[in-house]
């Protein structure tokens, strides 16, 4: 796959200056996991930034790679991705997830790192069982961390288990899936929350993810640092991390502008199947 050198820079630049606000506003105190959202985007963009730089060019704009942590939201879009791109890269899944699509992920992309959008006890079964499946052949194969996904604003359009429901399938992934590891909560919140944040408020919905954090960790008997906090994307990512985000998601801030939604079959089949109020 060749890499347009000028295409490189420019990538790698967004990435430092990303990066670079991000251990500004964290005082540079604790480590916060940036993925780069890298849906819709070519494969050649997330080879320019997960590849080593050449000896020749490792100069102050590429010498923070390679990155290893991209977010894709579309089952088909990852699958060939993670193909026919290095092994290394450790894949989020952080889109609508469907329950008919979990155990080919799971069982397909040995380096899927991560599943951030859990709100299901069906999902995270049909995660495991593709997991399993995948160690069975390889048995070198490490576990999916999985993010349980709260709807923290209430909104109907959001997915994600209901607050008071997060310890209830929090405790169903650590005691009946053994080939996943239960890394942490995540959420995506309102907008006008995040707008409200950027004024001087604190984000309502960080502010209940973390609640709700506190609270399964404490049913769990775990320390709270045990379970991530994965909340913020470009709008609102410095106010997620000042209120304690162990991770990030950010996409345009990165690689630019993204095309016009592919109307492909995987991605019109999920949309449908959240207007037909499948089963979270």
């Amino acid at each position: 796959m060749k890499l347009d050198p000028t295409r490189v820079t420019e990538l790698a630049s967004n990435l430092l200056h990303t990066l670079s606000s991000i251990k500004a506003v964290s005082n540079g105190n604790r480590h916060v996991r940036l993925v780069a959202v890298s849906k819709l985007k070519p494969a050649s963009d997330i080879l320019a930034l997960a590849s080593k730089p050449s000896t020749d060019n490792t100069d102050h704009e590429t010498s923070h790679l390679p990155h290893l942590h991209f977010g894709e939201n579309y089952t088909q879009e990852l699958l060939h991705k993670a193909e026919i791109l290095p092994r290394h890269i450790r894949w989020h899944f952080i889109g609508a997830l469907q329950t008919n699509k979990c155990k080919q992920l799971a069982e397909n992309i040995p380096n899927l790192w991560a599943v951030e959008s859990v709100d299901a006890a069906k999902k995270a079964d049909a995660l495991e069982k593709g997991r399993k499946a995948l160690k069975e052949k390889s048995p070198n194969t490490e576990p999916v961390r999985v993010f349980v996904q709260v709807n923290t604003s209430g909104e109907d359009s959001k997915s994600g288990v209901e607050p008071d429901a997060t310890y209830d399938l929090a405790k169903h992934i650590v005691e009946e899936c053994p080939h996943l590891k239960l890394q942490g909560l995540m959420t995506i919140g309102a907008i006008a929350r995040s707008q409200a944040a950027k004024e001087g408020e604190l984000n309502e919905d960080f502010v209940t993810l973390k609640k709700v954090r506190d609270q399964v960790a404490r049913d769990l008997s775990w320390e709270a640092s045990k379970l991530e906090l994965s909340m913020g994307m470009s709008a609102d990512y410095e106010d997620a991390i000042r209120q304690g985000s162990d991770e990030i998601r950010i996409g345009t801030s990165i690689f630019g502008s993204r095309p016009p939604k592919k109307v492909a079959t995987d991605e019109k089949h999920d949309e449908e199947s959240n207007k037909e109020g499948e089963p979270k």
